[in-house]
């Protein structure tokens, strides 16, 4: 299966990604409507952050409707149809990465624009790459997180 990989080294903190992806799925440059989100930190480094298409994915096991599902091409999805809004998902996700919208009245998070991402295409700097997961990459995001998680909780309050 294909994820989205990024190189921190590269991302200028531009936001571009997030308008791409705003744009795409409705229709106006609004970055609190993306399935893609670039954390900043203080003036080191940004981040963009999207769905890991987790193996096992929490918000899919504990959803009560069904409405996230996991196929092996196109990775995890949430059906609108089916979303009841309990937000269940979001408190189980450990990363962050689905919301609940209350334009869209649905789970939404990053389902990789059917094979073909926005956010990696319109980003200028090419910090955003498609391409096959393999298991040292998940090891390399794992570890990423982890070094998120540990600069977090040194910062004050």
């Amino acid at each position: 299966m294909k994820i989205i990989t990024v190189d921190i080294g590269k991302c200028n903190g531009c936001r571009l990604c997030e308008l791409a992806c705003s744009l795409r799925h409705v229709k106006e440059f609004n970055p609190a409507v993306a399935r893609i989100q670039v954390i900043g930190f203080d003036e080191l480094f940004c981040l963009p952050v999207t769905c890991f298409q987790c193996e096992s994915p929490y918000c899919m096991e504990i959803c009560p409707s069904g409405a996230i599902t996991k196929g092996e091409a196109e990775g995890v999805r949430v059906s609108k149809e089916k979303c009841v809004g309990c937000k269940m998902c979001t408190l189980a996700c450990p990363f962050g990465n689905i919301v609940f919208s209350l334009k869209e009245k649905a789970a939404i998070k990053c389902e990789l624009c059917d094979g073909r991402p926005e956010c990696v295409l319109f980003c200028p700097t090419g910090a955003l790459d498609f391409r096959e997961a393999d298991t040292a990459m998940m090891y390399k995001k794992a570890a990423l997180s982890e070094k998120i998680k540990e600069f977090m909780r040194e910062q004050p309050s």
